[in-house]
């Protein structure tokens, strides 16, 4: 559906420690080959049999042009390029030229007007599913990630350049005191996360995903054997489940949300 998150991506250029980490963290079964010879990349499995999202090896080359640890989601659309050149316009960056992937679809990486990075996609349907639908995002269940939240150096902007392009809708807020609103956003009806300013100690605009677990406090204790830093410990969110903000031991930032048992 277009404007949907579809996939989600972990650049890392350790993808053993990577999968050692969040397999404890998460439950996931991240593959220890990559998907096709001198492919680096390997998909995230789910105890449910399906995929989370995948894993890029970080190599040398891509460090040397300025790429770092991080987490990318991939928001689908009917034209790359179309799309791709109008965020030009808005002031946002092509990192990566439109172009083809074999058996996946046609993708560009850009960034937003205040530089946070994401994917653009128009993907190919898997052989004999012609209408099957991403189902990486959830709003409730462990293991997808379950919320899409962006810190930008301009709110307000952000909210107007997701809006128009998207088609998504910003609707309620929940005060923050000194960080201001913590604005909603809704995709087909959908809470699918909020845009919020960034705080000081983020050094960039940066979207950060929260992944659906099934204990906070046990999640939280293997980010820290695994190496991990919790940046923001568990907090009480409306409903009564926590989140958590924390980097892998890679430098990824992400996000967990969860009940506490």
């Amino acid at each position: 559906m277009s404007g949907a998150f579809i996939w989600y991506e972990l650049l890392t250029p350790d993808p053993a420690a990577a999968k050692a980490f969040y397999d404890a963290v998460v439950g996931w079964d991240i593959a220890t080959d990559p998907v096709a010879p001198g492919l680096e990349y390997r998909m995230i499995g789910r105890s449910d049999g399906g995929n989370a999202g995948g894993v890029m090896t970080l190599n040398e080359e891509m460090r040397a042009n300025g790429a770092r640890p991080v987490w990318l989601g991939y928001v689908h659309v009917e034209d790359v390029d179309a799309t791709a050149a109008a965020i030009e316009k808005d002031g946002g960056t092509i990192r990566m030229s439109p172009w083809d992937q074999p058996g996946v679809g046609r993708l560009a990486m850009v960034t937003d007007p205040s530089g946070a990075p994401f994917y653009l996609m128009d993907p190919i349907p898997p052989e004999g599913q012609p209408d099957a639908v991403s189902d990486v995002f959830s709003v409730d269940r462990p293991q997808h990630v379950r919320w899409n939240e962006l810190s930008s150096t301009d709110q307000d902007g952000a909210i107007d350049f997701y809006t128009r392009r998207f088609g998504w809708v910003q609707d309620g807020a929940m005060p923050m005191g000194e960080m201001g609103d913590y604005k909603f956003i809704h995709h087909d009806g959908t809470a699918i996360g909020a845009i919020m300013k960034k705080p000081d100690a983020m050094p960039v605009s940066l979207w950060t995903y929260y992944v659906g677990v099934d204990d906070i406090d046990r999640a939280e204790r293997a980010i820290s054997e695994g190496g991990g830093q919790v940046v923001q410990p568990p907090m009480q969110i409306p409903g009564g489940e926590y989140s958590l903000v924390a980097m892998d031991p890679m430098g990824a930032s992400f996000g967990l949300v969860g009940p506490r048992n």
